[in-house]
């Protein structure tokens, strides 16, 4: 099956689409990724990174990925892609004196803006903008001035993100402020990967391998970053979706429990049932 456009692309900066097998290549704009009912994977740089519901990924300008999508369902994607420059004007414009905007509106003397590229979860800041221009969009096609203030919201509420990720940043002890800077990137690439590849039998290792760190430095940054063990967040994430197919799916508990990456039918009932109060049958039931 083919990309299949609710409205015609043409060149508009919002992607608008439904698919259940699809795969493109190639480099792109700064771009916001959403995706509902379903995921979508995407490779760049170094990166894996698993988008659903409840995130949204960020690539930078130039950046050269690809994106996978396969499921049984069509999963309904909604990006958004910035036009090149429009993130440095509106940072110029957010830092420079009033004065001097006035003498030289046009220049931009700021280098680019380097985004952190990774899956963000649902915040306060961009989230409820995205759901708010997905819900207008399809009532505005063809006002581009309506379209280009939406684009410039968004761009200044990356900002705002960007601002909440350097903070964050301040979690790891490095005195070196582009030392933190890589060692966060590094260790959201680990977490990326887990998030992408949680119902595999990964290791340790491996996901420092993908982070490009050794084991005990991905572990201890990543304990610093998260406040929990990468085993620990991987147990959690497979719970969760254990109990999303419990409630939504006929699938038996032992396929799922096979699914979400545990091998002990038995232990994966103990954790579920330590974790949501009863055990995997029992949570069926009352569903």
């Amino acid at each position: 099956m083919t990309l299949i456009p609710n409205r015609p692309r043409n060149s508009l900066p919002i992607l608008d689409a439904r698919s259940g097998h699809y795969f493109w290549k190639g480099q792109g704009a700064l771009s916001i990724k959403t995706f509902r009912n379903g995921r979508a994977v995407y490779e760049a740089g170094h990166g894996h990174f698993a988008v659903g519901e409840g995130s949204y990924l960020l690539l930078n300008h130039g950046q050269e990925y690809s994106i996978t999508i396969e499921a049984q369902a069509p999963v309904e994607s909604f990006c958004i892609f910035f036009p090149e420059h429009m993130t440095e004007e509106i940072y110029r414009s957010l830092i420079t004196p009033e004065e001097k905007l006035l003498d030289d509106p046009l220049s931009l003397k700021p280098g680019p803006v380097d985004f952190v590229e990774k899956t963000y979860g649902n915040d306060e800041w961009l989230t409820p903008a995205l759901l708010k221009l997905k819900a207008e969009y399809g009532n505005k096609l063809g006002d581009d001035v309506w379209l280009d203030e939406q684009l410039h919201d968004l761009a200044q509420r990356l900002l705002q993100v960007h601002r909440q990720v350097h903070r964050e940043m301040l979690k790891l002890p490095s005195r070196k402020a582009s030392t933190r800077e890589e060692l966060f990137r590094r260790v959201s690439i680990g977490h990326d990967y887990m998030t992408a590849y949680y119902a595999k039998p990964i290791t340790l290792e491996e996901i420092a391998g993908a982070a490009c760190l050794s084991p005990n430095h991905f572990l201890r940054c990543y304990k610093q970053l998260f406040g929990q063990s990468p085993h620990q967040y991987l147990t959690e994430l497979r719970l969760r979706e254990a109990k999303r197919l419990l409630l939504r799916t006929d699938t038996s508990i032992t396929d799922i429990c096979l699914n979400v990456g545990f091998h002990s039918p038995s232990s994966f009932s103990g954790l579920f049932a330590k974790r949501f109060g009863a055990s995997p049958s029992r949570f069926r039931q009352k569903k």
